[in-house]
């Protein structure tokens, strides 16, 4: 028996899935425009308005189109479109199936990142959603528009690339040429001069040298942010609230004595613009006397040493009050808290006590204390210390006579510091021989890795010393404050609690209630 031939017989297709033409002729076709420009200069400023103020009338004008809005974004660089608001938001409109059209100047426009643009266009597609670059004449529901949107869009990329290249060649030119930019409006205590240059706001730099002082006479960062909150002094960012951290980041910032650290930072990607922390992957440039300092050298110095020192001594200096950090528990060694008990009670009352109390294996036997039992202990020993007063000056002013001959540590410093720059020059001349002549990598980097070795030893031994120098000098004015605090006092009948931050590092309890008061001259009152 024959097989029947086969019979095939075409259905022609009724929807064209990608036509322009899809809607009915009696339907209009929802149209939004989107404009953006990369930066916020006047000149691209009138360009924005000038892409608004197109796209609103051309879509308007179109007959068989509804004008849905002009999405926009300014400032905002097109190589990712995450930070973008106007434009997500006109894609979740486009697929939220209120709009059917997006026109737009050019593929630079919409994105300059190849895959950002690529994928955009696909989601779009898959609604039927088309977009029109008129610059290009490319229609996306056109057959040939991905072949010609993959083309431009990484023509654009590559754009893309050689602006950031420039721009970064550009500031690491500056850095190398050791100009020094801030962000003004964000950088309390300078301002910008004509040319560029940072001079000193008087009004401000006062904020940043008492910052400084009350560091140095025992608050804490938090302590002083509360209290520059509490007068009403505005933030940097012009906030009423100060934070822990702006405090911390003008302590820290080397700026505030003259000097500038450039390229702290630098782009990973210029897709993404992800910034990282220079950790020696590029170089970094140290400028001194780069501009005008608001507090001196040697206080600066003082707080990177009080803040390390803080920091290696294991307590958390919260700065609530004055008492905050300093109660040591004699017990475990941890640090007193406050703590309030009865809180809903007529009983309710502030105490300090043990923060490790319940938390090691063995129970802390030190007691509680009150604000009123800490200060008239304070009262006590302190006017002891008083009626004293010439014999511990005087004993003070011979310890800061000795601690001020540090002309034989500065000799030593010294002789470290031509051994560093020696050993730094050495490697310099090797990676240029190594550059000029062939050479063994395998005993070039043996080498190479050995004096690098012995540089960062040399470094070491350099930053001990400094840290010796340093530590004298926080030492001596750690004694002139407790001298000066001594000196202008006679007995007092109430609590000071600018004398208790002058006089008192510690408070250690011990677990039979004694009170030991560690003093700044290094000496110790047990009461």
């Amino acid at each position: 028996m024959s097989q029947a031939a086969r019979n095939i017989t075409m259905i022609p297709a009724t929807i064209q899935r990608y036509s322009v033409h899809n809607a009915s002729l009696t339907e209009r076709k929802r149209v939004a425009g989107y404009a953006r420009v990369s930066t916020d200069d006047e000149e691209q400023q009138t360009s924005y308005e000038a892409q608004v103020d197109y796209y609103t009338r051309y879509i308007q004008s179109k007959p068989e189109w509804k004008f849905v809005e002009v999405y926009t974004d300014e400032g905002i660089s097109a190589t990712n479109t995450k930070k973008r608001e106007g434009f997500n938001r006109m894609i979740r409109d486009a697929l939220a199936g209120r709009i059917d059209l997006i026109v737009t100047k050019s593929v630079s426009r919409f994105a300059r990142n190849t895959v950002d643009t690529l994928t955009t266009i696909r989601k779009l597609k898959e609604k039927g959603v088309g977009v029109i670059f008129e610059k290009e004449n490319i229609d996306t529901l056109d057959s040939k528009g991905e072949l010609l949107i993959t083309i431009m869009s990484s023509l654009a990329q590559e754009e893309s690339r050689s602006i950031s290249e420039n721009v970064t060649w550009g500031q690491r030119k500056r850095f190398s040429d050791g100009k020094v930019t801030m962000p003004f409006k964000h950088f309390l205590g300078y301002a910008r001069n004509d040319d560029g240059t940072p001079r000193v706001v008087e009004s401000e730099a006062k904020i940043v040298r008492m910052i400084y002082a009350m560091f140095l006479d025992g608050k804490t960062p938090s302590g002083i942010a509360a209290h520059l909150t509490a007068q009403g002094v505005p933030s940097p960012a012009g906030k009423k609230t100060w934070q822990n951290s702006t405090v911390e980041s003008i302590l820290t910032n080397e700026k505030y004595k003259g000097d500038a650290r450039l390229q702290k930072t630098f782009t990973v990607d210029f897709l993404n613009k992800k910034m990282k922390r220079n950790e020696g992957e590029i170089p970094s440039y140290y400028v001194k006397n780069s501009h005008p300092a608001i507090v001196a050298e040697e206080v600066f110095d003082m707080a990177q040493h009080e803040l390390q020192r803080r920091k290696q001594s294991g307590r958390k200096h919260r700065g609530d009050t004055c008492f905050s950090g300093k109660i040591i528990c004699g017990d475990c060694g941890g640090v007193y808290g406050s703590k309030v008990w009865g809180s809903n009670t007529k009983y309710r009352k502030n105490i300090w006590q043990c923060n490790l109390k319940f938390k090691n294996e063995r129970r802390c036997t030190t007691p509680h204390l009150t604000d009123i039992e800490i200060q008239q202990a304070f009262l006590e020993v302190v006017n002891g210390v008083l009626r004293r007063k010439a014999d511990i000056i005087t004993a003070c002013r011979e310890m800061v006579d000795m601690l001020s001959d540090t002309s034989p540590l500065e000799a030593e410093r010294e002789k470290a510091r031509e051994h560093c720059e020696e050993l730094l020059g050495a490697m310099q001349d090797m990676v240029r021989e190594n550059a000029r002549t062939a050479q063994d990598q395998a005993v070039y980097d043996e080498k190479y890795g050995a004096l690098t070795e012995r540089y960062r030893q040399a470094t070491d031994h350099l930053k001990e010393l400094d840290g010796q120098l340093l530590e004298r000098r926080a030492r001596t004015d750690r004694l002139n404050a407790y001298m000066d605090a001594l000196q202008e006092r006679t007995l007092i009948t109430e609590f000071d609690e600018r004398l208790w931050n002058a006089t008192v590092e510690t408070l250690t309890v011990k677990s039979d209630g004694t009170l030991v008061f560690h003093w700044r001259d290094g000496s110790e009152k047990t009461y």
